[in-house]
Parts: structure tokens; sequence; C-alpha cells
């Protein structure tokens, strides 16, 4: 397709264009994420490819238009070929060209949604421009093969301010199960029959109504289109074997410690090329993709959290499901993975912890750290049935309650259930 001419019939286009995608989404999963409450910065909505980001930027439209005139916000995806390529003065053409076609709302203000704005060279200088020139409120989101978030700090002069989206959350699917008293065993065998199922699919929103073989495949391409546009075109790496074996074994272990080191020494004895700082580089690349995470030992020595293993967490159960290699489904694993996503969620700092006053050391699974500096413990526990093993977790976190001096909290399917956001 030619590219488009900029001109006021293509502003009243996109205006008709956006209300039809804005009706054809309105009865989407809706999302609990919260942008945080500026008006002086760029609203930067960054996550994993697929999670929905889109869709998220819609839904905020879809809320403005019940309180301003839906004139008043102005959409733009710039991989519509349409538009490609468009300069940076081209940018500031067609913003400049919607205050044109509404003059009005030279009095009003604005609302300015830009979807994968990476294709743009030097596009922070026109939004930079409008957002100190114009009454206007920006929303950007941008593909993390080319847009990371330091790179968003650093290009917006420290104007831009970053929500993560994360796959759909049990919340968000089964929203009205959630937080009720469990009042017998029928509807706690509902309940948790949701609950499994949520751990096997996950939440990446395409693939809640697919059947296992196909979800399995588009989880699987997921996986390869991260892997290749986002950390080996971004990154031009040519080990292809090593980042492929970091990541699969990654996927495989979620739950599970992991040492760089160890992984070095396994990666060199099948006679891979490696050097320990490549496998350092790759966990970087990895997680600012979004795909793994690597969680560190909460302790006061700087040197205990760097010398022992982190424990590992996958972006999506339901992906962290399909890459499992065990013979049985691990729920345990998988439950753990969860409350992991939860607490990243709201913003947490995680941890996991050692006990240190005993003879035998015990793990607790997390100690994490809210946006006000409050510490919070956590033990998951599926399995209730087993009395030995409530038990030992049960002890552990007595052992850490006292060491630390923080309050914790048993997490059973049950309890999670019922207190899904902890304390």
């Amino acid at each position: 397709m030619e590219k488009y001419t900029l001109n006021m019939e293509f502003i009243y286009t996109l205006g008709d264009e956006v209300g039809y995608l804005i009706n054809e989404t309105k009865r989407n999963i809706p999302r609990l994420a919260t942008l945080p409450r500026v008006s002086d910065k760029v609203h930067v909505v960054t996550g994993m490819r697929r999670v929905g980001k889109t869709h998220y930027l819609f839904q905020i439209i879809r809320d403005q238009w019940q309180k301003i005139e839906s004139t008043q916000t102005l959409y733009i995806n710039f991989e519509d070929d349409r538009l490609s390529p468009i300069s940076q003065k081209e940018l500031g053409g067609l913003l400049d060209l919607f205050y044109t076609t509404y003059p009005e709302n030279h009095k009003k203000k604005c609302y300015l949604f830009f979807d994968e704005i990476q294709n743009i060279d030097a596009w922070e200088k026109v939004i930079y421009r409008f957002l100190k020139t114009k009454n206007v409120q920006i929303y950007i989101t941008g593909s993390s093969s080319k847009l990371l978030s330091k790179e968003i700090a650093t290009s917006l002069r420290g104007d831009g301010i970053e929500t993560i989206i994360w796959p759909l959350s049990f919340e968000e699917l089964h929203r009205n199960k959630k937080g009720r008293k469990i009042l017998g065993k029928a509807m706690m065998d509902r309940y948790t029959k949701h609950l499994r199922n949520f751990l096997i699919n996950g939440g990446f929103p395409q693939v809640q109504n697919l059947p296992k073989v196909e979800r399995t495949q588009v989880l699987r391409d997921y996986v390869n289109i991260v892997v290749y546009r986002d950390i080996v075109e971004r990154y031009k790496i040519t080990n292809f074997s090593l980042i492929n074996y970091l990541i699969k074994t990654l996927l495989n272990n979620f739950g599970c410690s992991f040492s760089p080191n160890k992984f070095y020494n396994d990666a060199k004895s099948q006679g891979m090329k490696v050097g320990k700082e490549t496998v350092y580089d790759y966990l970087g690349f990895i997680e600012e993709a979004f795909l793994a995470f690597t969680v560190p030992l909460f302790s006061d020595s700087i040197r205990k959290t760097q010398s022992n293993p982190k424990k590992t967490y996958v972006i999506d159960t339901g992906l962290a499901h399909v890459f499992d290699q065990g013979t049985s489904q691990n729920f345990g694993r998988l439950f753990e993975n969860l409350f992991y996503l939860d607490l990243r969620r709201k913003g947490h700092e995680v941890f996991y912890y050692m006990t240190e006053t005993t003879e035998k050391r015990y793990e607790v699974d997390f100690v994490s750290k809210d946006i006000h500096g409050k510490h919070y413990l956590y033990q998951l526990c599926w399995n209730v049935g087993d009395h030995e093993t409530l038990e030992r977790e049960e002890r552990a976190l007595k052992i850490a309650e006292k060491e630390l001096g923080i309050k914790g909290w048993i997490i059973t399917p049950e309890s999670y259930l019922k207190y899904p956001d902890g304390a």
C-alpha cells in the first residue's frame, strides 16, 4: 500500500478506525493495571510481546471517552503500513495536523496514544516538545527489541514513567470468584479446578480459548519470536546454541535454583563456546525481554546475595508448563511461579530466604518489599493434604519470622483464593 497523504481526511480516518477498534474490543477482559497518577510525564507501557499492551491502551481510551469528547484523543499505531516509513518531521506534522483538524483542542487537554513508537527515528524529540508545549497526556508503547525501559528513561530525559503489563492474572480471569468466602467442599473443588486450569493454560490473552495442541504451539512461537527478535537480533548474538540452551534451562527449571557458574561449567562440558561474562550478559538480555527472571537471596550481606544461587521464574505459568520436561504436572512449582508474578504485578521487589539460626537451613519462598519499603514473608504450599510437607513449610516460616522480625503467611490454594493479595 502506498504511503497515505497526511491530511485532515487521514485524521478523520484514524478517528473512525479507533472507534471501531474500541467497540470491537469492549468485551475483552478488563486489565487491573493502574497507571501512576502523574500528569506531567509520558506514560510508557511495556511488557513482553502478546501480553495485551495495545488492548490496554484501548481500555484507557474507552474509559476516557466516558468523560471527554472522542476528538480529544489521538491513537496512532506506527506499524500501520500507511505510515511506513514516517520521519521525525512527519510525526511532528501529523500531531500539528491533529490540532488543525480540531482547533478547539488548543484550549482542551488532549490524550495522545502512540503504539510501537520505536519505528520512528528520534521520536523522543517530538514527544518531548509536545509534552512541554501542549496540555496533553501522552501514552506510548514499544517493542522491547528496540525500546527498553532504561532507554526510555534516557530518551525522555526523566519525563517518562513506566507501567509493566503482565499476562492476565487469575484475578482478572476469575474476578467474580476472587476473595469469596469458601463455604464448603463443593465450592472449594470448583475454585481449585479453575486455579489448576489457569496454572496449565496461563494468562496470555490469545490462548485462553485454544485447544491444548494449538495453545502449546502458540506459546512456543511466542518464545521463538522473543528469542530471535528481542534478544538475538537486538544484541547481534551469534552463539545460538548457547542462548537457546540457557533459555531452555531457565524455562524447564522455573522455581528452582540457578547458578551461572554451574551453567557455565555444564555448557563448557558439552563443548559449547562459552565465557562466564557471556552467561551473565545473556541472563540480563532474557530478563530485559520479560521472558524469565532471577530472584536473589535475601540477606544484609551483599557478598552472600551475590555468591548464592538465584531462583528463576517464568513470565507465565502456561508457558512454563509447556516447556517443563517433567513427566507429571508440577502444580507446586507452577503455584509458586504464579505467586511470584502476583508480587511483581504489585510492584514488589522479590527475594527468597534461607534460615540461618538452626543446624538445618530451611528455604522460605519469598521475602518481598513493596514500594513503601514494607517487607512481607510468604511460604507456598500446594498440597495441604500432605501433612508432613505442610508442617515442614510452617516450621521454616516460623524460624524465618523469628530471624527477620517479619510476619509470615502460608499461601495454600484455599488461602490464595480467600486472600489473593496476601496480608
